[in-house]
């Protein structure tokens, strides 16, 4: 079999770091910024499993929400650099907390060192079963026609959520009120229970509450529609300027070695270069991305502008 020279950099520099892992014996604990439930916990839990495999120890998830993404990015922006800390960080707390929710002393792009992409993921408009409205048309009807009396969930102030929905009050020119949460997970539950109206989230908490009826899907804000949701319109058939997605990927603290980060990258590579990680990534709607730090950290620096100027024209602030 022929190994191109790009395989056999990635595979050797993968097991170069299996034994300094494998003889310090010590866990390694992907911290999650946001409640069990919502998209990055369950990308978090798709990566723990295999690259504990790869690296010979066991490896946990633990979920630090609060702060809108703050307090796990500064737990681990203070961890050791021997990469048993890593944080599994969701694009909106990367770029636009920082615009909105600021901390002084604190800044995720300067402050966590860029690992590995995940999965890129795009939202999907979602109301409760019983909402008075059963496609976009209906809703935006419902929503103009009951200013302010819609509320919508999202997992915090400032997560891409919050930022999409109020882009998308803008374009529509609605009014909704917002209820945020600490995670997707908390949000998701009070909209089965009927608690609030609706969200826009990615699909992988969404998919099995949708086909089983409890809740109703009425956009897609991703370029295509989705093969999970063929018969769900994406924003821009429907007349609205929306393209709006997520990503998931994983950070270390800025002390850890580049050395460290190089091999630690090349072993994230290798479990979202898995046939089985990229195929449970496509049943939730997803799509499985690798990339080297230097690009992971280039996509962040890109989509921080982009936020920055949807932020400013949408007037978005922290509560």
């Amino acid at each position: 079999m022929k190994i191109n020279r790009r395989q056999f950099t990635v595979g050797a520099a993968s097991l170069l770091a299996l034994p300094a892992f494998a003889q310090n014996g010590k866990t390694v604990t992907l911290i999650v910024p946001s409640a069990p439930g919502g998209t990055t916990d369950i990308s978090a839990r798709m990566l723990a499993e295999p690259l504990g495999k790869l690296l010979q120890v066991p490896v946990v998830v633990d979920n630090r929400a609060g702060g809108n993404g703050n307090i796990a990015g500064q737990l681990v922006s203070r961890a050791a650099g021997d990469g048993t800390t890593l944080l599994v960080q969701y694009s909106g707390y990367q770029c636009i907390t920082p615009l909105v929710q600021p901390v002084n002393g604190f800044d995720p792009a300067k402050d966590l060192k860029p690992i590995g992409h995940l999965i890129d993921a795009p939202q999907v408009l979602v109301v409760r079963q019983n909402f008075p409205a059963n496609n976009f048309k209906e809703f935006l009807a419902y929503v103009k026609a009951n200013p302010g009396k819609v509320n919508y969930a999202s997992s915090g102030n400032g997560a891409l959520q919050h930022v999409t929905t109020e882009l998308l009050k803008d374009l529509t020119k609605t009014y909704m009120t917002h209820i945020p949460y600490r995670g997707t997970g908390p949000a998701l539950t009070d909209l089965l229970a009927g608690t609030v109206d609706l969200t826009i989230t990615t699909p992988p908490p969404l998919l099995a509450h949708i086909k089983a009826g409890k809740l109703k899907a009425l956009m897609v804000t991703g370029k295509t529609r989705l093969d999970a949701l063929p018969d769900v319109p994406t924003a821009t058939e429907l007349g609205v300027p929306l393209v709006a997605s997520s990503w998931f990927a994983v950070y270390g603290p800025n002390s850890m070695s580049p050395e460290l980060q190089n091999r630690l990258s090349a072993t994230v590579r290798q479990v979202v270069e898995m046939p089985e990680f990229k195929r449970r990534a496509e049943e939730q709607g997803a799509k499985a991305i690798p990339m080297t730090p230097a690009e992971l950290a280039a996509l962040g620096t890109k989509e921080r502008a982009t936020w920055d100027r949807i932020v400013k024209v949408a007037g978005i602030k922290a509560d």
